[in-house]
């Protein structure tokens, strides 16, 4: 198993930054991709980034696309989520999720079986 704790989350203004860090833990080396998600209230979990974590896969969700940088600290094992112009419709609770399967990206939640306790991001207008 794998232990992801989040960090990083809090209030910010419209056009702020703000960066997320996962924490991975354990059998590390059988995760092939993580992923960070969010979830606004009354909205579906949506996949934001993702990355494979032996290098060569990293995927961003059109609406963050130029605005957030996923990247990954192998030594560490951790994972960043750097979010840039920040806007009101970012705010959620972001988790970080790790997949075993050898497929890339997983834009599904059911395919990640390892999940982080999240961390809430505001963006006040």
């Amino acid at each position: 198993q794998v232990q992801l704790v989040e960090s990083g989350g809090g209030l910010v203004q419209a056009g702020d930054s703000l960066r997320l860090s996962c924490a991975a833990s354990g059998r590390t080396a059988s995760v092939y991709s993580m992923g960070w998600f969010r979830q606004a209230p009354g909205k579906e979990r949506e996949l934001v980034a993702a990355l494979t974590w032996g290098g060569g896969g990293i995927f961003y969700a059109d609406s963050v696309k130029g605005r957030f940088t996923i990247s990954r600290d192998n030594p560490k094992n951790m994972v960043s989520l750097h979010m840039t112009s920040l806007k009101p419709e970012d705010t959620a609770v972001y988790q970080c999720a790790a997949s075993t399967l050898r497929l890339f990206p997983l834009r599904s939640p059911t395919n990640y079986a390892m999940w982080g306790q999240g961390t809430q991001v505001t963006v006040s207008s």
